[in-house]
């Protein structure tokens, strides 16, 4: 039986950013992708049509996000991780997620993630936590050492 949390998070659905399916980054009607920051899905398309020229197709498995999904997302890793402390490894709260800003995206599969960790800066793509290898950032000026997690990034700390 579904726990209450993931019930939760499928009524929110795909209005508020959740991806059943993935999608690919040139999806014109997901809110995942279409509510991305425009820098940031410029610069996964570009990236995305020089990886397909090399075979690697880039796949979408979250993108921005409402601040309600974010916090179910929240209270679901709570509930999972035990603790707040804990669950700040894996979701970050809805005011500081770079996903409800519309600035991060988790990618699959784990062929696009390893073509991106050697040609994402090209792009402004980076990797930014060392335990989420699917979650890139457009970062122009370059990318930045990984994080542990998030709960090291000093962005987050509110």
């Amino acid at each position: 039986m579904p726990t209450s949390e993931s019930a939760t998070r499928r009524a929110l659905g795909e209005a508020h950013g959740a991806v059943s399916e993935p999608v690919t980054v040139f999806d014109t009607t997901t809110p995942a992708v279409t509510n991305l920051a425009p820098a940031l899905l410029d610069a996964l398309r570009r990236a995305a049509a020089a990886a397909a020229a090399d075979g690697v197709g880039f796949v979408v498995n979250g993108g921005w996000r409402s601040p309600e999904y974010q916090a179910a997302l929240l209270r679901e890793a709570i509930a999972e991780h035990g603790s707040a402390e804990e669950a700040a490894r894996w979701v970050a709260t809805p005011d500081t997620s770079a996903h409800v800003a519309g600035h991060a995206v988790d990618l699959g599969p784990p062929a696009a993630r390893a073509w991106l960790a050697a040609h994402g800066a090209e792009h402004g793509l980076c990797l930014v936590y060392r335990n989420e290898p699917w979650h890139f950032e457009l970062r122009p000026e370059g990318c930045p050492p990984l994080y542990p997690d998030p709960s090291h990034d000093p962005r987050l700390r509110r």
